[in-house]
């Protein structure tokens, strides 16, 4: 009678395997496939401190009220995006970017000085 039940081994491995291909195609059509564009959040950067060891998630999206860290808006808004997480290295004040146009992520690299970011409007995509 063994051989007539199913390997509980087995049967626990491929009902996972059927939760995560839930999950997944869940995730697939309540995020969207192409990301949406960052948003120019402010034309200036933030100047915080960071503290060393501490890990924070700066808005990439550009749609967060707590520039210029997260505060989750980019999945009420199904934007695609996330954020980018980050640990301090040291204790210091930085400036930390809102246009989300630097090429240096999530610093200031004076982008936002450009022709193209200061005609931009605050909420609009670059």
């Amino acid at each position: 009678y063994f051989f007539l039940f199913p390997n509980p081994v087995c049967l626990c491995a491929s009902q996972k395997l059927c939760q995560r291909r839930d999950i997944s195609s869940w995730l697939a059509r309540w995020i969207f496939k192409n990301p949406a564009k960052p948003v120019v959040a402010l034309k200036t950067p933030i100047k915080v401190e960071l503290v060393a060891g501490k890990t924070y998630r700066w808005c990439v999206c550009g749609r967060s009220k707590k520039q210029p860290f997260c505060d989750g808006s980019h999945l009420f808004q199904r934007t695609g995006l996330f954020p980018l997480k980050f640990k301090a290295r040291e204790t210091r004040v930085v400036a930390l970017c809102t246009c989300k146009a630097t090429q240096k992520p999530p610093y200031c690299d004076g982008t936002h000085r450009s022709e193209q970011v200061q005609k931009t409007e605050v909420g609009s995509p670059l």
